[in-house]
């Protein structure tokens, strides 16, 4: 299977899989299929009160992001050097994020869930970018301007099943 295939359908199954988890839980979601910019789903409750959800999947034990999403980042063509400006203020920092770890096939290991905000993953992704550029002094080694950025398994176990996010969310709790 094409890796672009491969990854189109992982981000599908994942949204469905946080679909029928929120159906599970009392909760009517569904998928826009990728067709909005900031959001995946939107979930309602039996108020018809409604919130948006952003879904991001992974067949492995890492998710890709990009680090000027999360960093006010300069690239100094001279030097080389990306320079660190700070946390980008970041619009909708409540939006709720729902990373997906999908399990193999046939495997006895069911898929993971992890429930946080934007500002939360931003924090993440923002730490873990800057861990690893202050190990090569800001320069990236291959090239300058890449802003490839990861955040994995480890980052998000504290929000494994955090579905009360959701609740608050609809201030039941």
């Amino acid at each position: 299977m094409k890796k672009g295939l491969n990854n189109k359908l992982a981000g599908q199954i994942g949204e469905y899989l946080v679909c029928a988890e929120l159906g599970k839980r009392g909760y009517i979601a569904t998928s826009f299929t990728g067709n909005v910019p900031e959001f995946d789903l939107i979930v309602a409750n039996e108020e018809l009160d409604t919130i948006p959800v952003q879904v991001k999947s992974s067949r492995g034990d890492s998710w890709r992001t990009r680090a000027d999403l999360w960093i006010d980042i300069e690239i100094d063509d001279e030097s080389k050097q990306q320079v660190d400006h700070g946390d980008k203020l970041i619009l909708n920092p409540d939006l709720i994020y729902v990373c997906v770890a999908l399990s193999e096939p046939d495997s006895k290991k069911l898929d993971q869930f992890f429930i946080f905000t934007k500002k939360d993953l931003q924090h993440v992704c923002a730490k873990n970018y800057r861990e690893w550029m202050d190990g090569v002094d800001w320069k990236r080694p291959r090239n300058y301007k890449s802003l490839d950025n990861r955040y994995y398994l480890k980052d998000l176990s504290k929000y494994e099943n955090n579905w009360d996010l959701i609740e608050r969310a609809f201030g039941r709790l």
